[in-house]
């Protein structure tokens, strides 16, 4: 599984009103109990809800906290024949909501016989039943997760290139899914999006800033006058770049799996792609903490990518100058309520936290330039 060690920012509760940003060495990696399980998440329970399923187990269950802290809690499982990988809620803390579960799982059900690669459903606790609170169980999926810049230094450039070309044809794929085929018709509300959207980290900046910056209402109040009046519905998957991804193993070109569906809904697809893009830009480093391998530019520039993008999807890229300002504003927003979080004491696992709301001022700039 990817390295899901993120966390969820800005606090927001519907359609993707946080994201998730990596959190360095997350609180509790790699704590395996010596009993080979995790208070978490109890052999005995985790046996109950795979025989439930019809799951059988060959063996002792052995279980190891991968990552934690404020983010949901991924666990390594494996028999002595099978390997999955299972996540629930943190114990303590901002406890991400059960809907967040069911909506990974339904998204990753729904897409296992599309193009997109996914990790294979195996076994949902809904409502706590078996585990003590919700968890999805999938099957592990063998791969390489770039991370970090350093992280693309076994890759050659054409490595790279073969990379970007696959994750953007991944993406494609991913908006050319016809989600009611595919049940998800009653996943969300896809008319009006956009126009949520903007509301919704309007209302988030009002909750986490930490200083007057004039800039973002005017951003917020220029995107509002700005909303596309007709626009494509698709999944989207609210966080898409590279460490979202599971790379087949010596094998760039190809995405084994996608992955950290948390704030997938129904909605505009070129929202995506703009996020896809001005993750692409540097700055992005000052709000992780690290420099993500993604704002490498050994990947194509953020204009190159967008207009990728739109040669393999066979799409227009419409008043992209929105979309780009939507996006530089949520980033913006999830910047500062990062350091906003670090000023009250909270632990957002991200390194060098309290600094992170430097960046904003630069996103939202962009995103005001973007609009021009």
């Amino acid at each position: 599984m990817s390295d899901p060690s993120t966390l969820r920012q800005a606090q927001g509760a519907s359609e993707g009103a946080s994201l998730r940003q990596a959190q360095g060495a997350s609180e509790g990696e790699s704590q395996g109990a010596s009993e080979g399980e995790h208070p978490g998440l109890r052999a005995g329970a985790l046996r109950a809800l795979l025989a439930a399923n019809d799951i059988e187990v060959a063996g002792d269950l052995v279980i190891e906290l991968i990552s934690g802290g404020r983010s949901n809690l991924t666990f390594s499982v494996h028999d002595d024949e099978h390997r999955w990988v299972a996540r629930r809620p943190p114990m303590a803390g901002l406890t991400p909501s059960a809907h967040d579960m069911e909506r990974e799982w339904a998204v990753t059900s729904a897409l296992i016989d599309t193009p997109v690669p996914v990790a294979t459903p195996v076994a949902i606790d809904r409502t706590g039943e078996f585990i003590g609170a919700p968890c999805t169980v999938v099957d592990f999926v063998d791969g390489d997760v770039m991370r970090t810049v350093d992280d693309l230094v076994v890759w050659s450039d054409t490595d790279v290139s073969a990379n970007f070309e696959a994750l953007v044809a991944t993406l494609a794929d991913l908006h050319a899914v016809d989600y009611r085929a595919v049940g998800l018709a009653e996943f969300g509300r896809p008319d009006g999006f956009a126009a949520r959207q903007v509301k919704l980290w309007t209302r988030q900046w009002g909750l986490v800033k930490t200083r007057d910056l004039p800039d973002v209402e005017r951003l917020a109040g220029a995107l509002t006058e700005r909303i596309p009046e007709a626009a494509r519905s698709t999944i989207v998957h609210g966080d898409y770049r590279v460490d979202n991804t599971i790379i087949a193993p010596g094998d760039p070109a190809r995405v084994a799996a996608v992955v950290d569906w948390e704030l997938s809904a129904l909605g505009d697809p070129l929202t995506d792609v703009a996020l896809m893009c001005i993750y692409r830009e540097p700055v992005f480093a000052e709000v992780m903490g690290f420099a993500p391998a993604w704002t490498s530019d050994r990947y194509p520039t953020a204009e190159q990518m967008a207009q990728r993008y739109a040669q393999v999807a066979g799409v227009d890229l419409g008043d992209w100058g929105f979309y780009l300002g939507l996006a530089n504003l949520k980033i913006g927003v999830i910047a500062e309520g990062i350091t906003h979080r670090a000023l009250r004491g909270g632990s957002s696992g991200t390194a060098g936290a309290e600094r992170a709301a430097g960046a904003t001022a630069a996103f939202i700039a962009a995103g005001l330039e973007a609009l021009k």
